[in-house]
């Protein structure tokens, strides 16, 4: 009966195998590889190699053909030192994967010879309790959930359009969230401004979405600016976010945000709403339309709809 030795040595007669001093050069003369690392995710906290995929073991079978959708593009997986990385690699032929090389010597070696690695952010455990359906998702991850963390959104308006939006952004765990908002909450506005309760009539909205976001998550950090959004600000708030979300109910702010934005390059997500009609849209300068080439004008104001 053959033990473990004896069927490590007949999967690497089946594989490719590839050193790190080979991978690094490859990579130094610009050849397009894809490194995956297959190691456990507290492996992976000491250090991964720039540009790797992560995917453990534990996964691989069911989440590998999600992680790596062309089966034609070349892979070097990558253990500690070699092992689960050859059983990988085999795995990956048997899928179907046309170029796939096993890394001897694993990350151990890479690191020995001093070669390039960062350690990576990664979550800790209430995150991943927190976001653990974000991370069965194929199209998030961890990697995903990170970069979430790390993002900056502006939200214009924490009025109709602003509170569900704020709190979708907030319990996805948007990292940094700001809230532009010069209004004060009123009993009016409970039947849709999701965002407030009765508890925060007569609060700045700005102050009471910020109270429920952080209520909400946490992780999330509220930036308020009670004020309103005009062509003398507009640059100032908007320029350190990724995005920005207009939740706006004037034409005046809207178009001060489009015209920014595309100075600024900064993507935009418009919503508008009249009765029981809406609209919603990205807009991402110089890849597409702005709001003002669908619409170069506002309409006269007696015809802007109340």
């Amino acid at each position: 009966m053959p033990n473990f030795r004896d069927l490590l040595r007949q999967v690497k007669e089946q594989i490719t195998e590839t050193t790190p001093e080979e991978v690094r050069a490859r990579l130094e003369r610009g050849e397009r590889l894809q490194l995956l690392d297959v190691r456990e995710d507290e492996e992976v906290a000491g250090g991964i190699v720039p540009g790797a995929r992560h995917l453990p073991r534990a996964h691989f079978e069911s989440r590998v053909e999600d992680v790596l959708p062309d089966k034609d593009t070349e892979v070097v997986v990558y253990c500690a030192s070699g092992v689960r990385s050859a059983f990988a690699a085999r795995t990956l032929q048997e899928l179907g994967y046309s170029k796939v090389a096993s890394m001897n010597g694993g990350f151990t070696r890479w690191r020995e010879l001093g070669f390039p690695f960062r350690a990576p952010r990664t979550l800790d455990a209430a995150q991943r309790e927190r976001y653990s359906r974000h991370l069965i998702l194929p199209d998030v991850g961890e990697e995903g959930q990170v970069k979430l963390l790390d993002s900056r959104v502006l939200v214009v308006g924490a009025g109709g359009l602003g509170s569900p939006a704020l709190l979708y952004l907030a319990a996805a765990g948007v990292g940094t969230i700001g809230v532009v908002d010069a209004d004060v909450v009123e009993d009016n506005n409970l039947q849709r401004q999701v965002i407030h309760d009765t508890e925060r009539v007569g609060m700045a909205k700005a102050a009471s979405a910020a109270e429920r976001i952080q209520g909400l998550n946490p992780d999330v950090k509220v930036v308020t600016y009670e004020t309103r959004l005009e062509p003398g600000n507009a640059e100032e708030l908007m320029r350190d976010y990724d995005v920005i979300v207009d939740g706006t109910d004037n034409f005046d702010a809207r178009y001060t945000i489009n015209d920014t934005a595309v100075a600024l390059r900064k993507p935009v997500v418009h919503g508008s709403i009249f009765r029981f009609e809406g609209m919603v849209s990205t807009f991402v300068p110089f890849e597409g339309p702005c709001y003002r080439c669908l619409y170069p004008e506002a309409p006269p104001e007696e015809l802007a709809p109340t």
